[in-house]
């Protein structure tokens, strides 16, 4: 029955393209933005216990909560479940990470017997509640964000729940769009069943369910091993948030990690008390934060599967920022989430500084903008700005990029224009804002909305005006992020989180911060210095500022001998 370790290698890919497959469908036939151009969703392959087997190609920070929202289906279901059945759920607080997040479990059944799960999870654009984009930061309560729907069957034996799809369309903005994508993750589900099914008709099902327990523990005896070969110690870190959105800040997420062994505990005793804004993290979300830091420091060839989860063991004290209780609101842990991975990093830093790069600027920037048009037809925009990664220790980090621990893709300034009354005035990289360092921080980016309709409700949920992206090894950190309405009038500058009316006319600039750098600037090569110059990545007076080089504007050169009198001087007033 068992599989040889050609034939579980063999497995574990056709597992993996299946859920890929998965993602792809949701591309494809997705009605939001969010969705088809920014892929904010997830899929995966579940046994018949709810563990996590094969996961898709989009976001990590999804991911390691998938077994947590199976365990919620199997509690209210198990022994209930049957052929055509479909559960879904976005409730935080059994199961989920926010109401925006919407869960699909489709189970998987062979001549009669459960084999597991396909499950596709989805940020819908809209979840109702009284902030359009379901990301208020403002919002002090969970009852005020949106629908919160428990572990329910959307299918009950291949028949829909009427009531349950006329319950989602009656709450939220703009059901076509709630009702397309939740078709989508459907259509997912079904294509993953298709393949599975196929696949159990050539191995048997029996042996394809051996195969299932021999990849989660094959995942665990790697992980094990790659965990013992992590040096020993206890590695500390903390970073802070600026503020909830409603109290000031600032707001610390502590994370102790512990390696002894094969053995990995990662805990967040001294994170704050849970805020009374909305950028608490469910616990499932904080999970997710830990394996995804930690798989980054893994073979490429490790299974990411409950198997891995198993090997860490994660303590994440009640009633906290990482772990809230009811009521607590949650809409934009988000936030709390990427920061969550920023702290993680930061204490892995210490344990593995020849791999770890240096603090990235991450997703810190949610942007939602609703209202009406004139036919009284609601609108609803939302997207998540990201901008780079941190210095590396060998090389410099990546302008334009997504955080380490999600994939999400580009948002057209076509797409945005040609779908909401908006208009992109500007989009792109800002010099001298990358931390420097012998290795440079990703630069920052800015964009630009001007808002066309009569009026709607800005909404803004972002960070690092105060606390910035840390460097490493001696690098230096990046710059903060700003918001600004109206920068060419009354330049108002706005908190980082943020909720307004706009009106016809009205330009929203945002400018992401800039990553961190890593190692002494002043050791950085000149020629890369010169490079960056010439490509408009750093000014000439940045040059001579934080890295002791000096370029010939005229000849575009290093001036070698101004340059190193440079650094000779520093040196002296070290």
């Amino acid at each position: 029955m068992s599989y040889t370790a050609i034939e579980l290698e063999l497995l574990k890919n056709t597992l993996e393209s299946f859920v890929d497959e998965m993602a792809l469908t949701i591309v494809r036939t997705a009605y939001s933005t969010n969705l088809r151009n920014s892929m904010d969703f997830s899929t995966g392959l579940c046994d018949a216990e709810g563990n996590l087997v094969a996961q898709g190609l989009c976001l990590p920070l999804h991911l390691g909560s998938l077994p947590d929202g199976m365990a919620a289906v199997l509690n209210r279901y198990r022994g209930q479940i049957a052929d055509g059945d479909v559960f879904l759920l976005n409730d935080p607080y059994e199961g989920g990470t926010h109401l925006p997040d919407i869960y699909l479990y489709k189970p998987l059944f062979i001549d009669g017997d459960l084999l597991g799960f396909t499950a596709a999870i989805a940020h819908h654009t809209d979840i109702g509640g009284r902030v359009a984009g379901g990301n208020a930061c403002d919002s002090t309560e969970i009852y005020q964000e949106g629908l919160r729907i428990p572990p329910l069957r959307l299918y009950e034996a291949g028949r829909p729940v009427q009531a349950l799809f006329d319950m989602i369309e009656r709450n939220v903005r703009v059901p076509r769009n709630a009702l397309g994508d939740l078709r989508a993750q459907l259509a997912a589900c079904h294509i993953g069943e298709r393949e599975v099914r196929k696949l159990a008709a050539r191995h048997g099902t029996g042996r394809l369910r051996s195969g299932f327990t021999q990849l989660l523990d094959y995942a665990e005896r790697l992980t094990r091993a790659e965990i013992a070969a992590f040096p020993d110690g206890v590695y500390r870190f903390t970073d802070v948030i600026d503020d909830d959105g409603i109290d000031p800040g600032p707001i610390p997420i502590c994370v102790t990690v512990t390696v002894s062994g094969e053995k990995l505990d990662v805990d967040f005793e001294g994170t704050a008390p849970q805020v009374r804004g909305a950028i608490n993290s469910a616990l499932s979300f904080t999970k997710s934060a830990v394996y995804a830091c930690l798989r980054c420091l893994m073979r490429p060839d490790v299974p990411t599967n409950s198997g891995l989860f198993r090997a860490i063991s994660i303590r994440v004290p009640l009633a906290t920022l990482a772990n809230p209780v009811m009521p607590a609101p949650v809409a934009a842990r988000g936030l709390t989430g990427f920061r969550l991975a920023n702290a993680i990093m930061g204490a892995l830093a210490q344990m593995a500084p020849h791999i770890v790069p240096a603090c990235e600027v991450g997703g810190d920037t949610g942007i939602s903008m609703g209202g009406y048009r004139p036919d009284r037809t609601p609108f609803v925009f939302l997207e998540f700005l990201f901008s780079g990664w941190g210095g590396r220790p060998d090389r410099d980090g990546i302008d334009g990029c997504a955080s380490v621990v999600v994939n999400f893709s580009n948002n057209p300034a076509e797409v945005v224009e040609a779908e909401y009354p908006l208009q992109i005035l500007r989009y792109g990289f800002l010099p001298d804002t990358g931390g420097p360092g012998k290795y440079r921080g990703g630069l920052a980016i800015v964009r630009e909305y001007r808002f066309t309709e009569e009026e709607g409700v800005l909404q803004i949920r972002s960070d690092r005006h105060r606390s910035r992206p840390y460097g490493l090894s001696g690098g230096k950190s990046g710059t903060p992020s700003q918001n600004i309405l109206n920068p060419d009038g009354e330049a108002r500058l706005l908190p980082s989180k943020t909720l307004l009316t706009l009106r016809r006319g009205d330009v929203l600039r945002h400018i992401l911060a800039g990553a961190g750098g890593h190692g002494d600037p002043f050791t950085r090569d000149p020629e890369k210095v010169l490079d960056d110059v010439r490509d408009e990545k750093v000014t000439l007076a940045a040059a001579e500022r934080d890295y002791g080089v000096v370029v010939d504007p005229e000849t575009w050169t290093v001036d070698h001998r101004k340059t190193g009198e440079l650094k000779g001087n520093r040196q002296a007033k070290q």
